[in-house]
């Protein structure tokens, strides 16, 4: 749906909030003016001649009533049929509101001096249907509803021979006003149209850069600018691996590798993001994910153990369902501080988490070729994973490549 669409559509709900508005303001009334007349007796017999005002006044605004409700029934029933009503029903509907004080002050002037009406609260309805032409969101219209206003309201003074210079004022008060909700209406239809705009380009964003990052990382872009700062944090890293490869896709084409690829990445995916992790790359045959960067939740250890058991099940699944030929998987998990951010020039930039916890994540997976396992956990990982370390079996302390000092590994899967 575009912008013209949604305001359309914003239009008509606004039309439909000042027709109820408006409907509610003459219920009002129709109860105020012989409220008026049973509470204030002594002045209204002083004012008017006798009670033919007051059930005028009483049966035109019951008569507003219906007439706001009818046109309420008729505006939502035209929407629905041509999107939003014609322009001509709204010009049309515009004029018989602006109208209505017009009508009151004829009403009334039949029994009380026509100068006197025109000084009285009756003309205060002009500026409140003004004031409620804002919500039709539409300048031409607000200017119509205030020139209407002016020349009814000066037409009646010289009609009635109430015309003067303050007549001639208080007309233009109401042009002016008009003039005013104008602004308004087009500053209003301005910021709906950048919001508009702005949540586009949200989504835009989203949709694009989404499929190429995980959404964490989009919502951290979005919340703090492209410019992340790098900044250090405790994480959880990942490495994922398809075991055997190269020989299970020797005789494939390039196309039923790329579908075995994308039916494993596909359950990767979702079950990482509901994890609350990151992928932050993948790696032909396998992914880098990292749980607790650029958003923690204070269970990342735990959070991507259970991602790991899931994982290797979901692919388990989509075997034994016959979506993928059988093959095994290796993950590999360690924990501790990272340094998380933007990498790279002003030219392009690549959201990234550096440390030897990555690289020791990434030798622990390797160790599942000598250990026939699935997943292999460090020490650090299993203190901090709750629950999800059951089942864990010791490995003892394992010398892995490029690190001096021995890690101790468990293997749960």
């Amino acid at each position: 749906m575009n912008f013209e669409q949604h305001l359309a559509a914003e239009i008509v709900r606004s039309e439909r909030v000042r027709m109820t508005v408006l409907a509610a303001l003459f219920a009002a009334l129709t109860v105020a003016f012989p409220l008026f007349a049973l509470v204030f007796h002594e002045e209204y017999r002083r004012t008017f001649s006798s009670l033919a005002a007051v059930l005028f006044a009483t049966g035109l605004s019951a008569g507003l009533v219906t007439y706001q409700l009818f046109a309420r029934a008729l505006h939502a029933r035209l929407a629905r049929r041509f999107g939003a009503p014609p322009v001509a029903v709204r010009y049309w509907n515009a004029f018989v509101e602006t109208s209505m004080p017009s009508l009151l002050i004829l009403a009334v002037a039949r029994d009380v001096d026509p100068a006197t009406v025109l000084q009285g609260p009756a003309v205060l309805l002009y500026g409140v249907f003004i004031v409620l032409a804002t919500l039709r969101l539409d300048a031409r219209l607000c200017l119509f509803t205030g020139a209407v206003a002016a020349t009814e309201f000066s037409s009646l003074a010289f009609a009635y021979g109430a015309g003067t210079g303050a007549t001639l004022l208080k007309a233009l008060v109401f042009l002016l006003s008009g003039v005013g909700s104008a602004f308004v209406a087009g500053q209003l239809k301005r910021r709906i149209a950048n919001v508009f705009e702005a949540m586009a380009q949200r989504q835009r964003v989203v949709n694009a850069f989404g499929q190429q990052v995980s959404p964490f990382v989009v919502e951290e872009v979005l919340r703090r600018g492209a410019d992340i700062a790098s900044r250090r944090s405790f994480v959880c890293v990942m490495f994922m691996d398809i075991r055997d490869f190269t020989k299970l896709v020797e005789r494939r084409t390039p196309e039923e590798i790329v579908a075995l690829q994308n039916a494993v990445f596909t359950v990767a995916i979702a079950v990482v993001n509901r994890h609350h992790g990151v992928i932050n790359q993948f790696l032909g045959d396998g992914f880098m994910a990292t749980f607790g960067s650029p958003i923690s939740s204070g269970d990342d250890c735990r959070n991507a153990v259970a991602a790991a058991r899931e994982l290797i099940g979901g692919v388990k699944g989509l075997a034994d369902a016959g979506s993928i030929p059988p093959l095994r998987i290796g993950v590999g998990l360690h924990a501790g501080d990272a340094v998380s951010g933007n990498i790279g020039s002003a030219l392009r930039k690549q959201y990234s988490i550096t440390g030897n916890v990555v690289i020791l994540a990434s030798r622990i997976e390797q160790l599942n070729k000598r250990f026939g396992s699935q997943l292999l956990v460090s020490r650090e990982v299993l203190a901090h994973c709750g629950d999800q370390a059951r089942g864990a079996a010791p490995l003892g302390p394992v010398q892995v490549k490029g690190r001096g000092e021995a890690l101790e590994i468990y293997r749960i899967a």
